[in-house]
């Protein structure tokens, strides 16, 4: 059964409200135990949305959301675009002050929150508890309050995403209402049915959340919202199975992980879509012959074309050859350029460009940034059209299909996430007692990559660590972001132009046992013994003490749920993930261990 095409209609609230108004029983969301209707969630948003009205917002503002997963945000974000103004997400993982440098640059109206202890508010900016403050669908009998502003069209703001920023500060990326509807609308890889089941356990503050929410929602399908409480694999598998779902979208490290155990569970998956970095052929071709039925879609794209640019559906083994991004979506066109700005031949690298209904409008408040990045078209002929310059290299084979590269600047992908290695090297410098520094990127075995600190200290300031140096940007930057590796040099290696090596330091892989809290204690059991050198293998490292903390070693929380993952297999026994928090180290996991009475394998 294929979908009923809504209208055509320009904004996502006035498509959402036709679908609400065309099956208003049927069900529209569901997170554990809650089940909204269309007509549900659109009740409640038109109740968030008054209380957002009452505090002054109105088309055109912005509004920050800093919420967990629930039904209470997706009927915010509903709210918020209903108002005629455009969310930023605040993700829960960044420091404190990277939320409130945010909400200052977005010049927020209002901060809807569930935790309002948790972000100091810039003055003239008010925030809204979804707890204490808006009753919950069904719990009133009031009539809608009519408030939607019926003015909005497809060049107002849906939302702002931050991404990293060369300048050392992240960059706010404006999206509007049509590049949203030209991702929902595409038809040349996804062709839903009615039934379909989203998927949505991405950040909101992740444009990624765009396809996952907003497909389902405005195309008349039911949107699965994980619970705060999914946090591995295993958990994802579990309920996405439970929950029938048939549409999911990972990141590349979150596909890594879908070992051949997991893969039974998703048989009712139609189409699984994974991006953020390159696919590796041997886990495509795993998923292909234990889910055949299942279509496999490689996504790319930047921020600022909307989430996806170009798709490539796999169909068959790709006999160990990288997986294309391959063509342009609905509404985008995608050219291959030279230095000059001229398209290069089939077969040849240049630098990949992006055009078309998805682009964003460009950098809040950052107009020579803008300028830099989107470019006029000088391929299409189109007068006003613009480009956005990705900065990725690729070519095109002869029937079209784009193969990336990779890329021309110093932006990498770290676990899904765009890191700018300026960014990350901005905030090193601005540490006090370091004289110089260089962030490259590395690889980093099941991790994917991992980014490495090389710092070169000020003599006559107050001597820093590396532990310092960690403690302090995990302040202000957000994990991701934080380099697992953090190496004091006493100078930058140079080429022979005098130029910092970043070759050079990308392949000094640093395996000595970086500096800790805990003094080196060598592990005394069996299971110590096994799990040090778990974490020796997974972080690069020559050894791990028995006592020592997983996350000063370098580890982050993705890892950290392998490492777990990896000890059920080994062992039989679930390590609870706050286990691991509150006792981070081999001899305390090996405690917890002890207490199933399990012994190490031999």
């Amino acid at each position: 059964m294929t979908t009923v095409h809504a209208p055509a209609v320009e904004s996502i609230s006035g498509r959402l409200a036709w679908r609400v108004a065309a099956h208003p029983d049927r069900c529209a969301l569901v997170c554990g135990d809650q089940r909204l209707s269309y007509g549900d969630l659109a009740e409640y948003a038109d109740r968030i949305g008054r209380a957002l009205h009452e505090r002054g917002v109105r088309r055109g503002d912005t509004v920050a959301v800093f919420a967990r997963r629930s039904p209470a945000l997706i009927a915010t974000m509903i709210a918020v675009l209903g108002l005629g103004a455009a969310y930023v997400a605040l993700d829960r993982r960044w420091p404190a002050a990277r939320r409130e440098l945010i909400v200052r640059d977005a010049a927020v109206r209002a901060v809807v929150t569930d935790a309002p202890g948790d972000l100091a508010l810039p003055p003239g900016c008010g925030a809204l508890c979804l707890v204490d403050g808006v009753p919950a669908p069904g719990s009133s009998t009031a009539a809608p309050s009519g408030i939607l502003d019926d003015r909005i069209g497809g060049a107002d703001p849906a939302y702002i995403a931050y991404t990293s920023g060369t300048t050392g500060r992240p960059k706010g990326v404006i999206v509007p209402h049509r590049a949203v509807l030209r991702l929902v609308d595409d038809r040349t890889f996804l062709d839903l049915a009615e039934d379909e089941v989203f998927l949505q356990f991405a950040p909101v503050a992740f444009d990624a959340s765009t396809w996952e929410i907003w497909t389902p929602l405005l195309t008349g399908g039911c949107l699965v919202v994980a619970p705060e409480d999914v946090r591995s694999v295993t958990d994802l598998v579990a309920l996405a199975h439970e929950a029938g779902v048939t549409r999911m979208w990972l990141t590349a490290g979150l596909f890594q992980q879908l070992s051949a155990e997991h893969l039974p569970s998703l048989t009712g998956l139609r189409q699984l879509v994974a991006g953020g970095d390159v696919l590796p052929p041997s886990q495509v071709e795993r998923l292909l012959a234990v889910l055949p039925a299942t279509s496999l879609v490689n996504g790319y794209g930047p921020t600022e074309n909307t989430t996806f640019t170009c798709c490539h559906r796999i169909m068959g083994p790709t006999g160990g050859s990288a997986v294309p991004i391959g063509r342009p979506i609905n509404g985008t066109e995608v050219y291959i350029l030279d230095a000059n700005l001229c398209p290069v031949p089939a077969g040849e690298v240049g630098e990949l460009y992006a055009g078309g209904s998805g682009l964003a409008h460009g950098y809040l408040g950052g107009p020579s940034l803008t300028a830099n990045r989107f470019v006029a078209d000088p391929v299409s002929g189109t007068p006003g059209a613009r480009l956005y310059r990705t900065g990725d290299l690729a070519y095109q084979s002869p029937d079209g299909t784009v193969h990336f590269v990779g890329r021309a600047d110093g932006q990498v992908k770290i676990r899904g996430f765009r890191v700018e290695l300026g960014e990350v090297e901005a905030a090193v410098a601005a540490l006090d007692g370091v004289a110089e520094v260089a962030v490259v990127s590395q690889p980093a075995g099941s991790s994917g990559r991992r980014l490495a600190a090389f710092v070169v200290l000020d003599p006559s300031a107050s001597p820093a660590s590396p532990m310092g140096i960690r403690a302090a940007l995990a302040g202000s930057l957000p994990e991701y972001m934080v380099p697992s590796s953090i190496t004091l040099l006493g100078e930058l290696p140079l080429t022979s132009q005098g130029k910092i090596d970043r070759p050079r330091l990308a392949e000094t892989l640093v395996r000595t046992r970086p500096p800790v809290n805990a003094a080196y204690r060598p592990p005394a059991t069996d299971l110590e013994r096994a799990i040090s050198q778990q974490w020796a293998d997974h972080l690069l490292l020559e050894e791990v003490g028995a006592d020592d903390d997983f996350f000063e070693l370098g580890g982050h929380s993705l890892l950290a749920v392998t490492m777990i993952e990896e000890i059920q297999r080994v062992y039989g026994v679930l390590v609870n993930a706050i286990d691991f928090y509150l006792n981070p180290s081999p001899a305390g996991v090996a405690r917890v261990l002890s207490e199933t009475a399990i012994e190490a394998p031999r």
